[in-house]
């Protein structure tokens, strides 16, 4: 069994596609992933690439994925300490690194910005090795 922490962009990706991760694989993320998810989705209504009515369906299916929401005491001092070492000005991305490093065996981030984050910091995995056995 692996353990993959995922980020909002996955999240909507596996939702839209429908896909089902690997059975014997888990999701991590951190407690704030849906509601990241849900701005992306506001993003785009507001921005005309979706309509409000694909948006909410999206909504229900990002629910229904099976992931395990983690937002301890460890995971937020870890992901401050990710942030203060790289003169980060927000702790969003630590979050999900930090989540990583404690929990999972790679992050899946289809954010360019986080996959670049990530570097030399903890594994980075695709889509493709959620649904692989």
């Amino acid at each position: 069994m692996k353990r993959f922490v995922i980020d909002p962009a996955a999240l909507l990706h596996l939702a839209d596609n429908r896909y089902q991760p690997n059975p014997d694989h888990r999701l991590v993320a951190p407690n704030s992933i849906r509601s990241a998810a849900l701005d992306l989705l506001l993003k785009g209504v507001l921005g005309g690439e979706i309509t409000e009515a694909a948006a909410m369906d999206l909504h229900e299916r990002i629910t229904a994925v099976k992931v395990r929401l983690l937002g301890d005491r460890v995971s937020r001092r870890t992901a401050w300490k990710i942030a203060r070492e790289h003169q980060w000005d927000s702790i969003g991305h630590a979050e999900y690194l930090a989540v990583t490093m404690l929990q999972a065996d790679a992050l899946v981030a289809l954010d360019p910005d986080l996959a670049a984050r990530s570097e030399g910091i903890v594994p980075l995995a695709s889509i493709s090795e959620l649904l692989a056995p």
